[in-house]
């Protein structure tokens, strides 16, 4: 149990076994602890599901894109691989960063891409840097397609935002592994699916089968990744961990 004490400026948290610990509201604990609670609440009320990027509704939340657009920024890469379009938010938001770098496009798979959808993004005027690969993301002739998209001496990032079971998410990430040189980044979405069970539009197999654990098991077996937070380029806050939905998501190459 959480308590938001605003008069005394103090956030307090109940355990289970009967102990409680609190935390000034303006200390690190505090914030992190009240964040908490925040993404629950905005889990329960579908926060993410009240956002459009020029346009194309991206269902994510800001401060995940934030980040995200910090590392894209910083590694400038030639493709992003993004697995799971939906309706085209996120692949137009890359799209946008490529514009303004000047340089890059974004690959979308999807294995059932609406076709309002695909008109919405294909008439958009970012299209000209993205590309749609239909097909199911772990699919070896998807694979090879994207592959045939990419030139031999261009970075690569690769998001996965499709199927969120530990399996697929588990077999994207062996699938596109080879996509990424020595610094390169694969970004596993929405690990958030393991704090969150028990809330509304969840299964309890979420405590285990999640972007997360599949992006913690992968690292654990491959020696070329590690999961590596990216370094904030700007920060005058005494904050260090960020509010997400992605938790344990950036695995880096790192041989």
């Amino acid at each position: 149990m959480i308590i938001f004490d605003d008069e005394n400026g103090v956030i307090v948290e109940k355990h289970k076994d009967g102990s409680q610990s609190e935390f000034a509201l303006d200390s690190a604990e505090g914030f992190e602890l009240m964040s908490k609670a925040w993404l629950r609440a905005g889990w329960d009320t579908k926060y993410v599901y009240s956002f459009s990027w020029m346009g194309r509704p991206i269902i994510q939340l800001p401060e995940d894109m934030v980040r995200i657009q910090e590392v894209i920024w910083a590694l400038q890469p030639d493709v992003i691989v993004e697995t799971g379009v939906a309706h085209g938010g996120s692949l137009i938001f890359y799209a946008s960063l490529f514009k303004a770098i000047g340089k890059g496009r974004a690959i979308g798979v999807e294995l059932a891409l609406r076709d309002h959808n695909r008109k919405a993004i294909m008439e958009h005027p970012l299209s000209e840097f993205i590309d749609i690969v239909d097909g199911s993301s772990t699919a070896p002739e998807t694979i090879e397609m994207v592959r045939e998209k990419i030139k031999p001496d261009e970075n690569v990032m690769v998001i996965l935002d499709a199927n969120h079971t530990k399996e697929h998410v588990l077999a994207e990430l062996k699938a596109y592994s080879s996509f990424i040189s020595v610094g390169g980044y694969m970004v596993a979405c929405d690990g958030i699916m393991e704090q969150v069970v028990g809330a509304p539009r969840t299964s309890p197999e979420w405590a285990h089968s999640n972007p997360k654990a599949a992006a913690i098991e992968f690292a654990s077996s491959n020696s070329n990744f590690e999961i590596q937070e990216p370094s904030w380029p700007f920060n005058e806050s005494h904050l260090k961990s960020r509010v997400t939905y992605w938790p344990s998501a950036f695995i880096k190459r790192i041989s």
